[in-house]
């Protein structure tokens, strides 16, 4: 055996390790793929993606929340949890104050309904 076919023996037998191998490619007009991407991007998804699930008949369903919107609750979601981590760096430093303890425990039950009215907005 020759060096070439020592070196492109492990190579030869190796095929691509898809998911899903059979690939479907063709086109379309200007407008055509605007339309498809305007459609796309209501359901946040890609073209491909979009097209590949229209293809399968595949129930598209709106999100609630536009793509800023989400942004912005998770820009939110991610302050109140800074909040409460502050909150329970503090309790754990120190021995809580009785009057504390229970504000503190108010606070957070008041924050945990606000965040159910909004998970409850959300879905």
């Amino acid at each position: 055996m020759s060096e070439r076919e020592i070196f492109e023996a492990p190579f030869a037998e190796a095929k691509p390790k898809r998911k899903e191998p059979k690939q479907i490619s063709f086109r379309v007009s200007e407008s055509e793929f605007e339309k498809l991407k305007r459609s796309a991007e209501i359901f946040q998804m890609s073209v491909p993606a979009f097209v590949k699930s229209k293809a399968q008949e595949a129930k598209l369903v709106t999100p609630k929340i536009d793509r800023p919107g989400a942004v912005e609750i998770a820009k939110q979601l991610r302050a109140i949890g800074n909040n409460v981590n502050q909150m329970a760096r503090a309790t754990n430093a120190t021995e809580l104050d009785s009057n504390l303890a229970v504000n503190l425990t108010a606070e957070l039950q008041k924050m945990q309904k606000e965040l159910n009215q909004i998970w409850q907005q959300l879905n």
